[in-house]
């Protein structure tokens, strides 16, 4: 399916499991999101990590809502906050960034310079991590130890993210970026009715499994 379509249908059903009370609903949610991110081979280390990683936040909320609220509601809310988590891990493990951009910004009208700006600040990502780490290494040879509080080393990441921002504006107008242009697309993405139909499918499941 479209990534934009898919993220759409993502954002439709937690929106419509957010206003119902269905633990059947969730619970087919959770299966069939566990399946997809099976099939699509998903590190064993990494779902793991989706199921135990949530466990402190759904307790905090099944023992208050117990003590303060009704027990049958409580595990409908952990119910739902699986649900919600891998939902977004079943986008992210089968999306990409560039898909989504590029999608929004080719069938969905999306500015050039918001999709660029975008794909800009998450290809930088993996830069100023490494950034960071030098940053920390070469504090280190002079015997400074900067930790995840010190402001030396949030001072240093901001004035490093400003320098590659200031390098990737110039390397898009040296590539003839212009705004509000008519730009073309090596990789163009069509969206076909095939991906309308699995949508309105889906939905429509979700909503019949909800009236019975």
């Amino acid at each position: 399916m479209n990534s934009a379509l898919k993220l759409i249908t993502i954002l439709m059903i937690a929106i419509e499991i957010s206003f119902t009370y269905n633990l059947i609903l969730n619970s087919l949610i959770i299966i069939i999101s566990i399946l997809i991110l099976i099939i699509n081979k998903i590190k064993i280390k990494s779902l793991i990590y989706l199921v135990i990683v949530p466990i402190i936040p759904a307790l905090g909320i099944y023992f208050a809502q117990n003590i303060n609220g009704n027990p049958d509601y409580s595990i409908i809310l952990v119910s739902r906050v699986y649900s919600y988590i891998l939902l977004g891990s079943v986008f992210t493990n089968s999306s990409s960034i560039e898909e989504l951009v590029f999608t929004l910004e080719q069938n969905f009208k999306l500015p050039a310079k918001f999709a660029y700006g975008i794909l800009g600040a998450f290809n930088l990502t993996k830069t100023i991590q490494k950034e960071i780490k030098q940053i920390k290494i070469a504090a280190a040879m002079r015997n400074v130890y900067l930790s995840l509080l010190s402001p030396t080393l949030y001072f240093k990441s901001i004035m490093s993210a400003l320098n590659w921002s200031n390098m990737l504006a110039e390397g898009m107008n040296s590539h003839v970026f212009i705004d509000n242009h008519p730009r073309t697309h090596f990789n163009k993405i069509e969206i076909n009715y095939l991906d309308y139909l699995k949508m309105l499918i889906i939905l429509i499941i979700i909503q019949i499994i909800i009236i019975f």
